[in-house]
């Protein structure tokens, strides 16, 4: 029998809205293949609305395959191009380069998109206009990922993958011996910055932990961290909202299907407050910035985050923004709304603070 995992309400469009059409339609296809006996329709594991995971091993994803191109943008004035940081494994990303001045060098930005670890891209519509933005906003060269998605790649390889990408990004950002003109022309390692939202803040979050405890290249160092309603969960409860054993269960049962049964909910890549108290001290960053929407099922999680790191030995500065009535990652699907204008405007501040 299919496996199948109930999402909770607002984890369900998890930044993805503006798809569901698309997810519908294939959902109708789903039906009809089940209907005239398709063999190749036996469900393994149902991740809906995400993807379907089928007995023969084919992977069907229901929404964030559209792709755009790399371009010039009217509106914004950043150009964008692709490259490919690690053949063997296909790991890439997109660089977002705003007008500014010749010899002129800013903060680099590396972002991590969102999607459940097992959806989107940094290529599709909804990244593509959001780093767009954001370049040009906050005046940066950004750099976004393209790691590999479970299931086909369970964690940790999205965590793997990002760290050769961020160690990638030093190596070309070397004013002396980089090879990529962009970074190597116009980035500033000394405010260098992680970013990502949803499973992407876990991502940011995770490597600013490794960057702490193992060095970074060249002995560089991560100016801010900015986790944007970042995907952090366990089993222990954190606040009423989060107390029903029937999403307790989803949650840990989605958090398996991502990582393959590696490693149970309750570690501490699922829930950074089962870290022990030492390693709070060596998040490598000097700066931190979360921020929660009102309505997302995960802010119990993402405020304790905050909290204890707040109170921990961590010598760096942490900030809360929080943005009342809008559910997870709102800003995307909503990105000209002035609710996410203003929380972009805290992020540029962020960056751009001296």
């Amino acid at each position: 029998m299919a496996s199948r995992i109930l999402l909770p309400p607002l984890l369900l469009f998890l930044l993805l809205g503006s798809h569901c059409s698309t997810g519908a339609a294939a959902r109708r296809q789903l039906l009809q293949a089940r209907r005239a006996g398709d063999p190749n329709s036996q469900v393994k594991f149902d991740f809906s609305p995400f993807l379907i995971e089928y007995k023969n091993g084919r992977v069907k994803r229901l929404m964030g395959t559209n792709v755009v191109a790399a371009s010039s943008d009217a509106l914004t004035g950043v150009t964008s191009r692709d490259v490919t940081i690690d053949p063997s494994t296909g790991v890439a990303a997109r660089l977002y380069l705003p007008s500014f001045r010749a010899n002129t060098r800013v903060p680099v930005l590396v972002y991590f998109h969102g999607g459940a670890f097992v959806v989107e891209s940094a290529f599709t519509p909804i990244y593509h206009a959001y780093l767009n933005t954001l370049a040009a906003r906050a005046g940066v060269v950004a750099v976004s990922v393209n790691y590999r998605l479970a299931p086909e790649h369970p964690l940790p390889a999205a965590y793997g993958d990002s760290w050769a990408a961020l160690k990638w990004v030093l190596a070309n950002a070397n004013a002396n011996a980089g090879s990529d003109p962009w970074l190597s022309q116009y980035g500033d390692l000394s405010r260098l910055f992680l970013a990502g939202d949803s499973a992407g803040g876990n991502i940011a979050h995770n490597l600013a932990l490794r960057a702490g405890e193992e060095g970074l290249d060249g002995g560089a160092r991560i100016k801010g961290v900015a986790l944007l309603d970042p995907y952090f969960q366990g089993r222990s409860p954190v606040g009423a909202d989060s107390t029903d054993p029937a999403y307790l269960q989803s949650a840990a049962r989605t958090w398996n299907f991502i990582c393959a049964g590696r490693y149970p909910i309750n570690h501490p890549y699922a829930d950074p407050l089962l870290l022990p108290a030492s390693s709070w001290q060596h998040l490598g960053a000097s700066r931190v910035l979360v921020t929660v929407s009102g309505q997302d099922r995960l802010s119990p999680w993402q405020r304790a985050y905050y909290a204890a790191l707040r109170g921990s030995a961590w010598p760096g500065e942490a900030e809360l923004y929080e943005t009342p009535g809008e559910g997870h990652v709102y800003f995307l699907t909503k990105l000209g709304s002035p609710q996410a204008l203003a929380e972009m405007a805290k992020l540029v501040a962020f960056i751009n603070r001296d």
